[in-house]
């Protein structure tokens, strides 16, 4: 939740991105820049933050249980000291995502749903005032189940998210601390987590925009948009071309790397705190 604090504008700027190329007549981004000033000049500065309240419940819904859930399963799978191997690592972030998806999906498609209401016509706004509003507005609108439209790909991005994110987190500090050049430190933890960024984003992007664009449609007649994760990226690549499964990759990177930075920052210090105060442990980090 803090890390959100830093980065939701980039959040909105990607989900916007994302699905900027549907509908002709609504609003276009050519890039990300040209998506920031564009919503800056329309929607003020504090546009820049729609959605905050439900990307601040995705975070203390999702990303709690499925970093709960891995620490847990790392520590259980460690032996003798050892962590698990790379593999084994993937294998226990792809479970606390998924997991932890599921249970975040009902705040997900509400940030989703938030954050892309600038780009309509004010006639086909949703105008949520807040996640709570919009929890209990699909609920009452569109169905309990509603909530958790888009679930199969908000798990599979979780599931690739995960096991990039955690796994190549746990690799890269593994990796730096055998080097020499680094002790267990937050310039450490900032360096893995910007490799861990880097690797995720390029891992999880085709995954995310199928999502995206799921949780966002609009059913009429009974008749929704997409038929599924498979249909987005078929009808993506056919009408928009291949790489525009990677659309919005800068804010989708500098939303991610920051936010994977502060947030393992947070978690090792936290973690750091609470080892010493609670466990009686000195100067001992995260089992990340």
């Amino acid at each position: 939740m803090g890390a959100t604090l830093f980065v939701q504008p980039l959040d909105l700027v990607k989900n916007r991105m994302q699905l900027s190329g549907e509908g002709g007549g609504k609003r276009q981004y050519k890039t990300s820049f040209h998506a920031v000033s564009s919503i800056l000049r329309s929607e003020g500065i504090i546009g820049m933050y729609t959605g905050l309240s439900a990307g601040l419940l995705r975070q203390a819904s999702y990303t709690t249980t499925r970093l709960g859930i891995y620490t847990i399963l790392f520590e259980k799978f460690s032996k003798d000291g050892q962590p698990p191997n790379f593999f084994m690592k993937a294998g226990i972030g792809m479970t606390a995502g998924a997991i932890g998806a599921f249970v975040g999906t009902p705040a997900e498609i509400s940030l989703i749903r938030m954050t892309a209401d600038g780009r309509l016509p004010v006639a086909e706004r949703r105008n949520y005032s807040s996640v709570f509003n919009a929890l209990a507005r699909i609920t009452r609108e569109e169905g309990l189940f509603t909530l958790w439209r888009g679930c199969g790909p908000t798990v599979s991005r979780a599931v690739v998210v995960n096991a990039a994110q955690l796994a190549s987190y746990s690799q890269a500090k593994q990796f730096l601390l055998g080097t020499g050049w680094f002790g267990d430190n937050i310039l450490c933890h900032f360096a893995a987590s910007m490799i861990s960024g880097l690797v995720t984003t390029a891992a999880s992007m085709p995954v995310d925009i199928a999502k995206t664009r799921i949780q966002n449609m609009k059913v009429v007649d009974g008749k929704a948009e997409y038929r599924g994760a498979l249909d987005v990226l078929y009808k993506v690549i056919r009408n928009e071309g291949l790489f525009s499964l990677w659309k919005g990759f800068t804010p989708y990177y500098f939303r991610l790397g920051p936010h994977t930075v502060i947030t393992f920052i947070f978690l090792e210090q936290m973690n750091r705190i609470y080892r010493k105060l609670v466990m009686g442990e000195e100067g001992t980090g995260s089992s990340l």
